[in-house]
């Protein structure tokens, strides 16, 4: 009888252990990183550095899951299908949940449906070309669709209603240009395009395979879209550097999110793994070789100042050039 008491007790201890662990450290179960493109792209290769250090920082395993769709909002919309727990996390950037809704009538979801937990990190934007599309640089390659109006220059992005597509639209709307757009669903098959001469150019985050491919010489990168030459890239010129496009400057960033009616303990406790996650050395130096750099720390209050202040800019951005749901 001691025996079978004892084994109680021991069982008894043993469950309020977990309970208590449990409560500390959240649910057990895996926490899934929604990354809205196809495997391959830069997006993808962000996630692939986050998860495992973050998944250290919870306590808890980390998947990662990719899908592809709609600019993006399809994995968006599945995220904000899911329980609002901390358990499904949004790897996102202005392109799903600011850009999609005004640009794509089937989208329905509301940038305002999500919540900022933190910024993870900024990417260099470029001109990228088929190798033998005959443009050295940007002014070339505005010259080039200046004189191919009958037969306009394709260009691909990520979805109608992406940051890739309202760049290039703006830019048509600068220069007077016509440019043809040609949609896809995630960065890695259209630079494969690009490098398969199937599409003459598009604006895309730098990555190392696209590296890869422009030292092949596979495809062209002819110039970068930041305000200043980035530390990555410092031999590259940017558009403001141009004559055609001295106005021009942009950049993206890239954050984790999770649907605003998230608990406030569920999103400190993510705000607080993310930050530590950032200050890796390891992820710090993944990013970079990535052509990323890694977010500065920002509090909740600063993410969504921040989160708010985008809104507005690439709100303003779409009314500008008359960006329309389709």
């Amino acid at each position: 009888m001691k025996n079978v008491r004892r084994s109680l007790t021991l069982l008894a201890g043993l469950l309020l252990g977990a309970a208590a662990a449990l409560a500390q450290g959240g649910p057990a179960k895996p926490v899934n990183l929604m990354v809205p493109y196809p495997a391959g792209g830069p997006s993808d290769a962000i996630a692939r550095i986050f998860f495992q250090p973050l998944g250290r920082e919870l306590g808890q395993q980390v998947l990662v899951e990719n899908l592809g769709g709609v600019s993006g909002a399809l994995a968006a919309q599945k995220v904000l299908a899911a329980a609002a727990d901390g358990q499904t996390i949004f790897q996102g950037s202005p392109n799903e949940v600011i850009l999609s809704p005004l640009a794509n009538a089937a989208v329905k979801l509301k940038t305002e449906d999500f919540r900022l937990v933190h910024p993870v990190a900024d990417a260099v934007m470029v001109f990228v070309t088929r190798k033998d599309l005959p443009a050295g640089n940007v002014d070339e390659l505005i010259a080039l669709a200046r004189k191919s109006a009958d037969r306009p220059l394709t260009y691909g992005s990520v979805g109608v209603g992406s940051l890739y597509h309202l760049i290039l639209e703006n830019v048509q709307a600068q220069t007077g240009i016509k440019l043809a757009h040609v949609p896809y669903k995630g960065n890695a098959p259209l630079l494969q395009d690009i490098a398969g001469g199937q599409v003459d150019f598009a604006v895309l985050v730098y990555s190392a395979a696209m590296g890869a491919l422009a030292d092949q010489g596979r495809l062209k990168v002819i110039g970068q879209l930041g305000a200043q030459r980035s530390e990555l890239l410092k031999n590259l010129p940017t558009a403001s550097e141009s004559q055609a496009l001295k106005n021009l400057s942009y950049k993206i960033w890239t954050g984790f999110m999770v649907p605003r009616s998230t608990p406030e303990d569920v999103v400190v406790r993510l705000h607080a793994a993310i930050g530590k996650t950032l200050q890796d050395p390891a992820v710090r130096t993944q990013l970079a070789a990535q052509t990323q750099v890694a977010a500065a720390p920002m509090t909740l209050a600063e993410s969504a100042r921040f989160f708010d202040a985008e809104t507005a800019r690439y709100r303003a951005i779409a009314r500008q050039i008359n960006l329309q749901p389709q």
